[in-house]
């Protein structure tokens, strides 16, 4: 079935960025390396960038307050708040430059297991099509993103060779 975008009904399509990966690991490593400051360090953001955080609090309600760090030398504010999580399956986020922006948007990723291994679906919304159009743009946010989740895959990987055998507990 078709959904219309009319009678004042906003259509979420023209508002989002949908990306997925599917990554060689199971789902409970590649959702752990979502959950813990010492992982999201490593490989958070596109290619060049890196992150550095002044505060990390990994539960529903909690926050990430951290700098990303842009090849160029620009550093980008950044702030998220964790609105639903559900281990190892999904995590619904809130992220702007800081817990009033009037332009944060909300990411619901979702973690499935595919054989020995995880498909991540990131499905971005943003408040306006305008606030979507200048992310894409602007900020290269779909390309952006699908190097953040090859960074995902290539961090796990390591974690993996680090330690085979061994689980993804904690």
């Amino acid at each position: 079935m078709m959904t219309m975008a009319n009678d004042g009904e906003p259509s979420v399509a023209d508002r989002e960025i949908v990306i997925s990966r599917a990554i060689d690991a199971p789902r409970e490593l590649v959702f752990e390396a979502f959950t813990q400051v010492r992982h999201l360090s490593r490989w958070w953001g596109p290619d060049g960038f890196t992150t550095t955080t002044r505060f990390f609090e990994f539960r529903v309600g909690g926050k990430w307050d951290f700098v990303m760090h842009g090849p160029d030398g620009t550093d980008y504010q950044e702030w998220i708040t964790w609105r639903e999580i559900v281990p190892p399956e999904r995590i619904a986020l809130r992220h702007g430059e800081s817990s009033d922006d009037p332009n944060a948007f909300e990411s619901v990723l979702t973690f499935e297991p595919v054989g020995e291994g995880t498909r991540i679906l990131m499905r971005t919304v943003f408040p306006t099509k305008e606030l979507r159009d200048e992310a894409a743009e602007k900020y290269h946010a779909v390309e952006g993103g699908e190097q953040t989740l090859r960074n995902l895959a290539a961090y796990v990987a390591e974690l993996r060779n680090e330690s085979s055998g061994k689980g993804a507990e904690g």
